[in-house]
């Protein structure tokens, strides 16, 4: 066989948890070979580039070879290639960069004392933020006596300035 289904291929190379999701992915316009959408019918061949969209990033996968059945996660480099462009890539690490509140995989919960220097960090910026709303005093900001010296400074100053 030199043809698999698509939705039976992604779910094979471990894209997807099921093939059911693999189908509903396709059913969503959100899967293309060679530029068009694809249904979760559509056959693959090796060489086929396969596009999926999620969210506002697209990635591209070149077919290396065919898979019918499941694999453990070794072996999927030899069955699929990431060939996403560097732009796609970017926006991913830029997605994960500006998610607040995420630790770094593999660290675990904070201890007591990340914990209590995160507390730390949050009401002292928030003690900042304080410190500046009372620092702007509105109210002396549009004083009337600055109007005067400014359509003074205007009435003296040469026409081709303006």
């Amino acid at each position: 066989m030199n043809e698999v289904r698509i939705d039976k291929f992604l779910w094979a190379v471990r894209l997807f948890k099921t093939r059911a999701r693999a189908s509903d992915y396709c059913k969503k316009n959100k899967v293309q070979v060679a530029g068009q959408n694809a249904k979760p019918s559509r056959t693959v061949k090796v060489g086929d580039v396969i596009k999926l969209r999620k969210g506002p990033i697209t990635l591209s996968f070149q077919v290396l070879a065919l898979a019918h059945n499941r694999m453990g996660a070794k072996l999927v480099p030899s069955f699929i290639a990431d060939v996403t462009s560097k732009d796609q890539k970017e926006l991913i690490e830029m997605q994960r960069l500006t998610q607040t509140g995420r630790r770094q995989k593999g660290l675990g919960r904070p201890t007591k004392k990340e914990r209590r220097d995160i507390e730390n960090a949050q009401e002292s910026l928030h003690e900042s933020q304080e410190h500046i709303d009372d620092d702007w005093d509105l109210e002396n900001f549009f004083d009337d006596d600055d109007d005067d010296e400014l359509d003074e400074d205007i009435r003296l100053a040469p026409n081709n300035l303006f």
